[in-house]
């Protein structure tokens, strides 16, 4: 039976062994979990919405109903950016959003979701995973009372629409862009008038010319969020996010306070969340990419001029941030070398897989 025949129970019950608590007796033994999730994002968004959705049913299906987590949108339960002090306070039990949050408590935690020239899907959850991302973040995390999985990644993002085409670096100078993150600092240290305008209100800042440009994510959730009417140049790559991890976000002390069996079913149902929401976006992004250019988006890389002009800013940046704060430094230097080794195995094989077959497209 091909896998995604099988029922969600069947799959995290395969993937847990003896702690899925499938035989009756267990089942009966198991305590009753109540938990409310905060996402930070609007319902909308049914990938990243539906991330929280997935996770809330697969434990529920995993343990017969009997932990049942309550799932609320942005703005509905907690505000977007008041999530993280929201699950270190307890007022919900888990969240879901990008570690950026936390930046300003501590500027490390950008690294847990995306940087500036860091790296793609592919290799941040290799890092995460496999490369000890988690052993460094979980200290950093612990100091804020909060646990984290991984809960997704967008792939690499687009570089946001633009009512003027970006041809030199002078062109960002006073530009009104919609940015956040790491991202940023990077582009304000180039010249642009940063804003961290939450996703509902970007279009509206477009429209009200508040905004000259604005980033969100990509083709999907961008066309969702109705982007392409307020603007037409499609600038790409999202240089300052080539993978954003997305985390679930748990009180510290509610994990510890948990069944060691209901935290294997959290675990199992945290990664095959994070696997559905990549296949997710790369499934969707293209046939969204075609529908925006039908309709009018120019699509335009970002110049030479402007990547290089970032990559100095953003090295700058970083060299900045590590003389301030040594978690950043120590999370930083790891993740540079897991990115350089990486890129020496994507350049012998991925690379050279996929230029060639984009060029045999290109021939049709």
């Amino acid at each position: 039976m091909p896998q995604r025949t099988l029922p969600r129970r069947a799959l995290l019950a395969a993937g847990l062994g003896t702690a899925a608590l499938a035989a009756p007796a267990r089942a009966q033994s198991a305590p009753e979990v109540r938990w409310r999730l905060a996402s930070g994002f609007a319902r909308n968004l049914d990938i990243l919405f539906g991330a929280v959705e997935s996770l809330s049913k697969s434990v529920a299906e995993a343990t017969d109903g009997r932990f049942q987590i309550q799932v609320s949108a942005a703005g509905e339960s907690v505000a977007a950016d008041g999530l993280l002090d929201a699950v270190s306070a307890a007022k919900v039990e888990m969240g879901h959003a990008p570690a950026t949050l936390g930046m300003g408590k501590n500027t490390a935690f950008a690294l847990a979701a995306a940087m500036p020239f860091g790296l793609n899907a592919r290799g941040q959850n290799a890092w995460w995973l496999q490369g000890g991302a988690a052993e460094l973040f979980s200290e950093i995390f612990a100091k804020q009372g909060l646990t984290a999985l991984p809960g997704g990644n967008t792939g690499t993002q687009m570089g946001g629409w633009f009512r003027k085409e970006i041809k030199t670096v002078n062109d960002l100078q006073g530009l009104k862009l919609r940015i956040t993150g790491l991202g940023a600092t990077v582009m304000a240290k180039l010249g642009a008038a940063v804003q961290a305008t939450p996703g509902p209100e970007i279009l509206q800042g477009l429209e009200s010319r508040a905004l000259d440009a604005a980033e969100w994510i990509g083709p999907h959730d961008d066309e969702r969020l109705g982007l392409q009417k307020a603007a037409s140049i499609y600038h790409y790559p999202g240089f300052w996010e080539g993978g954003t991890l997305l985390h679930f976000w748990i009180n510290a002390d509610a994990w510890k306070g948990l069944p060691k069996a209901y935290q294997a079913i959290l675990r199992a149902a945290a990664a095959q969340v994070n696997t559905e929401v990549q296949a997710r976006y790369d499934a969707r992004n293209p046939q969204a990419l075609r529908r925006l250019v039908s309709g009018g988006a120019q699509l335009r890389p970002f110049p030479q001029d402007v990547m290089e002009a970032a990559w100095k800013a953003a090295n700058e940046v970083y060299t900045d941030l590590s003389a301030k704060n040594p978690d950043f430094k120590r999370v930083y230097d790891a993740l540079r070398t897991f990115r350089n080794e990486e890129y020496l195995w994507f350049q012998v094989a991925e690379y050279t897989y996929d230029n060639f077959m984009i060029r045999a497209r290109a021939r049709g």
